[in-house]
This record gives C-alpha cells, sequence and structure tokens, in this order.
C-alpha cells in the first residue's frame, strides 16, 4: 500500500476527497492529514509518505511555498494539487515543482480517481525498478554468492533432501533450470611445485599458489560472472584452493572455456593451473557423480599412470555407495581390523580388473576419508593429501601400499573418534550444534538429527537442553533468527526470501514468531534496527 498525506486548511474538503476515491482498489491509504505546509513537511518528516495532495491556497505556509520545500527536500514525492482558483501563478508552480496533476475545486470523483490512478501507475514502475536494482546489488552480494555456493555444495554432496523445497531454494538462486541441462563439472587448482611459478623470471619465491588462493578464487568468480554462457562456480570448504565450475556439456565449448580460463588466471597470476573436465551428466541427483568424476580426474591430470583423463573422469564409480556406507559405518564404530579387510577386499578387485580401475579406486576411498576426517575434525598432514600432490599416487601402486596409506587415515580418523568417547555424549552435541549452524537454511528436526547420531529422540531431546541449556526446537528457532536479522538488515529480499533463506516454513510463521521473540515485527525492525545490532550480531 502506498501512503498519502492530505494537505488543506478545510477539515470538511479532507473528509470529502477521503470519501471519493476507492482507495484500496488503487492500492492507496490515507495515512496523515495536515492544514497548512508548515504541518505537511513536520509529518513528512516523522514517517514515509509516498502522495501528497495538497491545497494552494492555506495559511501559515501556502501551497506554493510547500511544494517549493518539499521539492528540495523529497524530490521523489508525488504530489496532486488541488486549488479551487484557475490562477497562472499556481498553475505554474505546480509544474515548475513536478506535480504529477492540477485540479480544480469541486473535484468530481471520476477526475480524482483518474489522476490518483495514474500516480499509482507511476509509483508502481518506480517500485518495479527499484526492486530489480535492489535484486541486481543482492545476487552480486558476498552474502548471496556464499548461500548459493552453500547450497551448491550440499547438492553436489547428496547432503539434503529431495523434494519441494529442493526446487523452490533452486529456484531462488536461478538454478532451477540447471535441473534439466547436461552438465560437466571442471574443476581447478595449482599443483605444488617443486620449481618456481610460470613466468620471467623466479625471483619471488614467496609468491606459492597456496599465498595465491583468496586472487585465485577472486578471479575465478569474476571470470564465472563475466563469461557469455554464465557458468556455476563454487568451492568445497574440503579442498581448499581448488575452485569448481560446471559448465555446458559441449566439448568444443568445454574446450574454449577451459582455455579462456587458463589464459585469464595465468595472465593475472603467472600461475598457469591444472583444469580438468568430468563426464557429462544431466539433474541434481546425478551432481554428485559429475563432481567426483572431475576431482578424480584433476587429481590424476598430467601424471604418468596409463590411461587418458577421459578414462579417469568417465564410467562406472569404482567405489559404490553401499561400499561407501560400510565403511563409513565400520569407522563410526571404531572396527578398524572389518575397516581395513574391506579396504583390502575393493582394491584387490580393483587391482585384478585395471591399473584405471586401481588408481580411481584409490582416490574415491581418499575421498572419501578425507570428507570424513574433515567432518570430525581431523587435521591431515600435508604428505597425507593426496588431493595437494596428486603425483604422489604414483607411489601407491601396489595393494598393500595402498592399504597401508588408506588404513592410517582410517587410525587418525578412529583415534580422534575414541578421544572423543571419554565425554561421549558433550563431543556428539558438539557435532550436533555444528550440523545445526551449517545447516539451518534446511529442513532440521529433532527425530532427524537424533537417527544422524544413532540416538532415541526422547534421550536426545533431553541430552541437549541439559548439555545446551535450551531445547532443540529454541536452539535452532535462535539461529534462523540471528541470520534472518542479517538478511533484513543487509538485503532487500522479501519475507518470503528470508524465510526459506534461513529454514521456516512460510512468511506468515516466520513474522509471528519474529514479533513474539522481539516485540516488533520484521519490517519494523528492517527499517529501525537496534543500534547495537550491526556490533553484536556474528556474521554466517
Amino acid at each position: 500500500m502506498y501512503r498519502v498525506m492530505i494537505v488543506d486548511d478545510e477539515p470538511e474538503i479532507r473528509l470529502g476527497l477521503k470519501l471519493k476515491a476507492d482507495w484500496d482498489s488503487l492500492g492507496l491509504a490515507v495515512v496523515a492529514e495536515a492544514s497548512n505546509g508548515i504541518e505537511a513537511l513536520e509529518r513528512l518528516a516523522a514517517e514515509a509518505i509516498d502522495l501528497v495532495i495538497t491545497d494552494m491556497n492555506m495559511p501559515v505556509m501556502n501551497g506554493i511555498s510547500f511544494l517549493e520545500s518539499s521539492h528540495e527536500q523529497y524530490p521523489g514525492l508525488k504530489i496532486i494539487v488541488i486549488t479551487g482558483y484557475e490562477d497562472f501563478h499556481y498553475a505554474r508552480a505546480a509544474v515548475r515543482n513536478q506535480a504529477r496533476d492540477y485540479l480544480l475545486k469541486p473535484v468530481a470523483q471520476d477526475e480524482l480517481m483518474a489522476a490518483l490512478s495514474k500516480v499509482t501507475q507511476e509509483l508502481n514502475e518506480e517500485r518495479s525498478l527499484q526492486n530489480e536494482q535492489a535484486e541486481v546489488r543482492w545476487r552480486l552480494s558476498q552474502y548471496y554468492i556464499e548461500m548459493k555456493e552453500h547450497f551448491i555444495v550440499h547438492l553436489v554432496k547428496e547432503e539434503l533432501k529431495r523434494g519441494q523445497a529442493e526446487q523452490e531454494r533452486a529456484e531462488l538462486f536461478l538454478l532451477r533450470e540447471w535441473n534439466e541441462r547436461i552438465v560437466r563439472f571442471l574443476t581447478v587448482g595449482f599443483r605444488e611445485r617443486k620449481t618456481g611459478p610460470v613466468g620471467p623470471t623466479n625471483q619471488d619465491d614467496k609468491r606459492t599458489p597456496d599465498k595465491l588462493r583468496l586472487p585465485f578464487e577472486m578471479i575465478c568468480q569474476e571470470f564465472a560472472q563475466l563469461h557469455t554462457s554464465q557458468p556455476q562456480v563454487f568451492r568445497d570448504p574440503n579442498y581448499p584452493g581448488l575452485m569448481h565450475f560446471i559448465i555446458d556439456h559441449d566439448d568444443d565449448a568445454a574446450a574454449s572455456f577451459v582455455e579462456e580460463l587458463r589464459n585469464s588466471i595465468a595472465g593475472y597470476l603467472s600461475f598457469e593451473p591444472s583444469i580438468s573436465i568430468g563426464q557429462t551428466t544431466r539433474g541434481f541427483n546425478k551432481w554428485k557423480e559429475g563432481y567426483m568424476s572431475s576431482l578424480i580426474a584433476w587429481n590424476l591430470l598430467n601424471s604418468e599412470i596409463g590411461g587418458t583423463a577421459k578414462e579417469y573422469g568417465d564410467g562406472r564409480p569404482a567405489l559404490t555407495e553401499d561400499v561407501a556406507k560400510i565403511i563409513q559405518r565400520q569407522l563410526a564404530r571404531g572396527e578398524l581390523e572389518l575397516f581395513t579387510q574391506t579396504v583390502h577386499k575393493e582394491l584387490t578387485e580393483a587391482f585384478v580388473e585395471s591399473q584405471v580401475q586401481f588408481v580411481k579406486l584409490v582416490l574415491q576411498l581418499y575421498l572419501l576419508l578425507d570428507s570424513m576426517a574433515y567432518t570430525a575434525g581431523v587435521q591431515l598432514d600435508t604428505g597425507e593429501q593426496l588431493w595437494v600432490r596428486p603425483d604422489m599416487v604414483l607411489a601407491l601402486d601396489t595393494i598393500d601400499k595402498a592399504q597401508s596409506f588408506l588404513a592410517h587415515l582410517g587410525e587418525k580418523i578412529d583415534h580422534k573418534t575414541k578421544a572423543d568417547m571419554e565425554d561421549p555424549e558433550q563431543s556428539m552435541i558438539q557435532a550436533a550444534l555444528q550440523f545445526i549452524d551449517s545447516n539451518y537454511m534446511y529442513e532440521i528436526n529433532l527425530t532427524m538429527l537424533a537417527d544422524r547420531f544413532s540416538y532415541n529422540s526422547s534421550y536426545f531431546s533431553e541430552l541437549f537442553k541439559s548439555k545446551v541449556g535450551k531445547t532443540f526446537i529454541q536452539y535452532v528457532t535462535e539461529v534462523r533468527m540471528a541470520q534472518a536479522m542479517r538478511l533484513l538488515v543487509d538485503t532487500p529480499l522479501s519475507l518470503w526470501d528470508i524465510a526459506e533463506l534461513t529454514g521456516f516454513s512460510n512468511a506468515s510463521y516466520f513474522s509471528s514468531k519474529f514479533k513474539r521473540m522481539y516485540g516488533m515485527t520484521p519490517s519494523d525492525f528492517r527499517q529501525s534496527p537496534p543500534e547495537k545490532f550491526n556490533n553484536e550480531l556474528p556474521k554466517k
């Protein structure tokens, strides 16, 4: 609703104007009245007004003075002039101060409705343009980029519950059409070098790829934004230093994209990146396969192992989902001997089949264990990170060598798990809090979280409250509200979008919950956030 103020020194005229128009049908609401220009300026200073309907012949401050002052102080304000005198000076003042219409008293209802309709249309067009500009600013903001990246990572790791919520979030991040497209994943990063960087000189040995990570990421993001194909780009926190693109499947287009990206990065940083392309895939439910194929291809790129990059990136996975779940379960339970037996069996079968399949399996097992180590808070040494030095996989050329390497990683994860077992419940609660903090925007419920950590839901609920000091629902709601408040202040997003981005079922529930917690509506908070808000609320 647009807010209207009527300015006239005669109360009956103001009442007559209010009765003559169907304000609601036009999306207008008369929220203020004034009897002269001074009062009108005071009301304008006190509250937001979109349209003023004013008389010209008034005491204290007449219409001409009011028009000049309001035009100077509020250039975007819409004004309709109504006067009982067909005076040239009044008309000229109205035109000079950009009044939207000039009506003579007594004003006919159809004339008033026509003038109001015209102004409403102008306001709608301006509001639409403002919203579009705000939407562009929002989509270019770092917050939006991070949230979109977070969503893509969940998609490629299949950490989301499939359904309507996923499609709605995809729509918000302009990804819905990507669910139908045939795409390839592309992975780009720098190899750890024994020699200096590519360039005219190697004098600055301090410019290592690791120290160039931030500019490298910024170049990749800018490249994606400016490229005509509008690819998607994201980072996976499990693999710092690597950037990933989702591009069209066409071979020629992909080759051209790779060349442009390589030249752009090398031109800015004087380091030539290694870039791999994974298998073609279609649909969100297949993105994990495409992503993994790109990671594997990157790890084997430029290696001396037999086989082509296409062989490593395409084809059936060397490690099935069922076996991966078995390995995860064995390590979670501390069953190291069974874990070792499972790994040995898989390595033996792959080794007999082919060298390509064996290498793929080693890398897929490594990526699985690396992800588990990250979740468990285990820091792997550089010598244990195959993605940092993919050429290390060359040394794992026998079953025994590969098993020894992978078993060592399993032992580190098991050791951390057993260390946490000294206070297993506190450790579990900390993991649960971390999960909530990272996934508040998605559907989270007590039963789901209890199942995730293999607890009875009733006992989990009591344990959570005793350890955290508040109920599960309270904690989740507070985390969501903290981020909702940040979005209210920092973005122009609608309440519907904010509710969706922060995990609330709908805007109505979000608004009512917000008012119960903070004593004001989200809209009121957005207009006048507390002074300490920016300093006290942690950013996500």
